[in-house]
């Protein structure tokens, strides 16, 4: 390969984690700002985590149709059109005069950023040789969580001191800066002529008849339900008494997730050498004593918490989409598709339920429900060893 293609490369690669980057910090923006949210629209904590949850479930939605718009359109079409796309609904969170509009607009972002998050992997296969795509494939997973982790902690900090609707207008506009870097650097790609939207559907129907896969969507779904559910109503934990911290210091939290960044490449050389399910039931474990540790009301011990629970979280998120894609005995990409969608299900059902646990219960009542959903995830581990 020449100096030329190796620096085109670097360029578009580049660009492509940038976007990835904005994409998912525009979906979490709303997550460090509830507490705000409800006081603006005088609303209650659960329906507040409503614009988290409505993101997270148009984006399992449109997971489903993304992969075949793709086949049939090309790939950079899509990616870079629903970047530029994305880019208005972020805007117009801004200037959502009521709480029903908000929403609105936040699902317009759900539908909007699958055509980059489902589609990236699958570009980068297309258009990276075997020996160079494990580690542009790590690189677009760093930039997934680098994304989750810039969304809250900007996102909040841009809100404590301008607003929480200024955070909206600078998203946008980074939204679409990334839009236009995908347009201009990535290389197109030709449209494919092979199978169709029935034959993708039918694949994922068969897939949902495979017991194993069952248990694999099940511990998707309820990960990713214990995972949100800590961290979507952790800034009402941190406001109230005896913490009463500020938004800007509750987005300083969120730094937690750099866990991520650290272990998933670890993790994925270990699942090289061990068993993926045993390795994934050990994450799970670490993850339900840091979700433990965030009870004792001391700063210190709640941050060590929110590390540990990144830290097992990371490491079964890793190894579990490529456990999927052992067990797909064919159609490989359609069981990745519905393992993703059971993934952001979990999520969507995770930004609204635990806060039902929270007016009940308080935080107490936040942790026991999403160690109930680690614990079930555990159970699926279990079955999936077997």
């Amino acid at each position: 390969m020449n100096a030329a293609s190796v620096t085109s490369r670097r360029t578009w690669t580049i660009a492509l984690y940038c976007a990835g980057v904005i994409v998912f910090s525009d979906m979490y923006l709303t997550q460090p700002i509830l507490p705000q949210l409800s006081v603006t629209f005088n609303v209650a904590p659960a329906t507040a985590g409503l614009t988290v949850s409505v993101v997270v479930l148009m984006i399992a939605l449109g997971s489903l149709a993304v992969g075949p718009l793709s086949d049939r359109l090309g790939r950079q079409p899509v990616m870079a059109g629903s970047c530029l796309l994305l880019g208005l609904p972020t805007l117009l969170c801004a200037l959502a005069p009521s709480f029903e509009l908000l929403l609105f607009w936040r699902a317009l972002q759900g539908l909007c950023i699958p055509g980059l998050t489902a589609v990236a992997v699958a570009y980068l296969g297309d258009h990276l040789p075997p020996s160079a795509l494990g580690r542009a494939v790590g690189g677009w997973i760093a930039a997934n969580v680098a994304g989750g982790l810039s969304g809250r902690v900007f996102g909040g900090l841009i809100s404590d001191s301008l607003g929480w609707r200024m955070s909206f207008i600078v998203f946008a506009g980074l939204t679409l800066a990334s839009g236009i870097g995908l347009l201009l650097t990535l290389p197109r790609d030709q449209p494919s002529s092979v199978g169709g939207w029935q034959q993708a559907y039918r694949a994922m129907i068969a897939h949902l008849y495979d017991r194993q896969l069952r248990y694999a969507y099940l511990l998707a779904g309820t990960l990713f339900f214990g995972f949100l559910g800590i961290f979507t109503y952790l800034p009402y934990y941190l406001n109230a008494p005896p913490f009463q911290l500020p938004p800007s210091i509750v987005a300083l939290a969120y730094i937690s997730y750099l866990a991520g960044v650290i272990v998933s490449p670890w993790a994925g050389s270990l699942s090289a050498r061990y068993p993926r399910q045993r390795l994934i039931a050990l994450g799970l474990l670490i993850a339900m004593s840091g979700i433990a540790l965030t009870l004792i009301p001391n700063l210190p011990v709640i941050a060590l918490g929110l590390w540990t629970l990144c830290t097992g979280m990371f490491i079964a998120q890793s190894i579990a989409p490529a456990l999927v894609n052992q067990l797909a005995q064919q159609a490989k990409g359609a069981a990745s598709a519905l393992y993703l969608v059971a993934y952001y299900i979990g999520g969507t059902l995770g930004g609204v339920i635990p806060g039902l646990a929270w007016q009940m219960a308080g935080w107490v009542g936040v942790t026991l429900m999403c160690l109930g959903a680690l614990g079930l995830a555990l159970f699926a581990t279990t079955r999936l060893a077997k």
